[in-house]
């Protein structure tokens, strides 16, 4: 069956990279496990093998076909359900309130898939995903540099770096190298005292123009709000320097600003 370049099939087939990937993830026996584009089904297999109840969310349905054939015995018994649809329109809040996200996500919905699922008011307690190297290193600020990707992150849970996948373990191989990242310490503990609105309000600000130091960012952003005086004086409070860009900036600094800022 080939794939579809349309939805971003690209089917892992490293059995160390599923091994390494049902690892990190640490599941339990019957633990609900949410599974994105389960392909050909290499991954549902292995979560399958950990006891896990799996919930498998694909949009092709030629693959849904071969996942209903390959798990007849699984889908009978309520091991496995599989839904068509979308993984970034489905609704997190019927999968109860312990569940983990287990997938190899198709690498253009990055981005939307974890503001949909980081953001929802019944979030994952562990997301492990297959993402692009370049996306996994942006997100963990692998050369201490942050990102409004990083950042949007951080604020809800842990990354880390898992290990890289070459493009040859997957079919098609993709044009660039993978990486399994895992997420942990899911929560909205960060936004306790500030507003998450205001918090991303003010990162998206300072990313707008990558060249441009931190403060003269905002200030161009909104000059009614952000003037340079009281920008100054809340920077020299909290012991940034006014010549610091966006992407030197950590969480807890940004926090910081979030309060006195807005």
């Amino acid at each position: 069956m080939f794939a579809k370049k349309s939805l971003g099939q690209n089917f892992l087939k490293s059995k160390a990279a599923l091994r390494a990937m049902i690892e990190v993830a640490k599941i339990a026996p019957n633990e609900t496990v949410l599974e994105i584009g389960p392909g050909k089904g290499a991954l549902t297999e292995t979560l399958l093998e950990t006891g896990a109840s799996v919930i498998a969310i694909e949009k092709d349905d030629r693959l849904i076909e071969l996942l209903q054939e390959k798990f007849k015995a699984e889908i009978a018994n309520e091991q496995l359900k599989i839904t068509r649809g979308d993984a970034l329109t489905f609704d997190p809040s019927v999968l109860g309130r312990d569940y983990k996200i287990v997938a190899n996500i198709p690498y253009y919905i990055t981005g939307q898939f974890f503001k949909h699922y980081l953001t929802d008011t019944n979030q994952p307690k562990k997301i492990v995903v297959m993402v692009q190297k370049e996306v996994a290193q942006r997100i963990v600020a692998r050369e201490g540099k942050e990102s409004l990707l990083s950042l949007s992150i951080k604020c809800y849970g842990s990354p880390k770096y898992v290990m890289t996948v070459q493009k040859k373990y997957f079919s098609p191989a993709p044009k660039v190298d993978s990486a399994i990242i895992s997420i942990e310490n899911i929560s909205r503990n960060f936004f306790d005292g500030i507003s998450e609105e205001n918090f991303f309000n003010l990162i998206k600000a300072g990313f707008a123009h990558k060249r441009k130091v931190l403060i003269s960012n905002l200030e161009t952003a909104d000059p009614e709000r952000f003037v340079r005086e009281k920008l100054q004086s809340i920077f020299a409070k909290l012991n940034i320097s006014e010549k610091i860009r966006a992407e030197d900036l950590k969480l807890a600094d940004w926090k910081n600003l979030t309060r006195e800022i807005i």
